[in-house]
């Protein structure tokens, strides 16, 4: 930037706008002949696997030696049947419009995606209004706090 014969500061406007000097270098252009310094192999060094596109081996790959992920026993299962519920604590319910907790009405009030989602109340937050809860499991806790409220659990 200039400075004018008043000691200012120019301007920056898109105009004038340069990355600062030795910020910025020229990608290193390959296969370009003889004078560039990178030309024939193109700094890949002779022939061999690494020369060639995609010559990479795998991250488990220890040159033929039997790999450790596959020395080692395999252990365990997944279970298909396994199901994972989203927590819903006490003190989400007062985004919950209305007396009646479905998951519908978690749905609409944005606390779940879609009503097949698996939930369960837990008991984190207080209860400021008598609520009735239907088809939604419950901690004991929970329950315990929505019957003091004046509401009740039905499962």
């Amino acid at each position: 930037m200039m400075a004018d014969e008043n000691n200012t500061v120019e301007r920056i406007t898109l105009s004038n706008l340069r990355p600062a000097p030795g910020s910025r270098k020229d990608r290193k252009r390959l296969g370009r002949g003889p004078g560039s310094g990178t030309g024939k192999t193109s700094g890949k060094g002779h022939k061999g696997s690494k020369a060639r596109a995609g010559g990479k081996t795998n991250p488990g790959f220890e040159g033929g030696q039997m790999p450790l992920y596959r020395r080692l026993p395999k252990r365990g299962f997944t279970n298909p049947f396994k199901v994972t519920y989203l927590a819903v604590n006490l003190r989400d319910l007062e985004k919950v419009t209305g007396e009646e907790v479905t998951p519908e009405s978690l749905v609409a009030a944005g606390i779940l995606k879609k009503t097949s989602e698996a939930c369960k109340l837990l008991g984190h937050g207080e209860v400021t209004r008598a609520l009735v809860v239907r088809d939604i499991p419950a901690s004991a806790s929970a329950k315990a706090k929505i019957e003091a409220a004046g509401g009740r659990v039905e499962a």
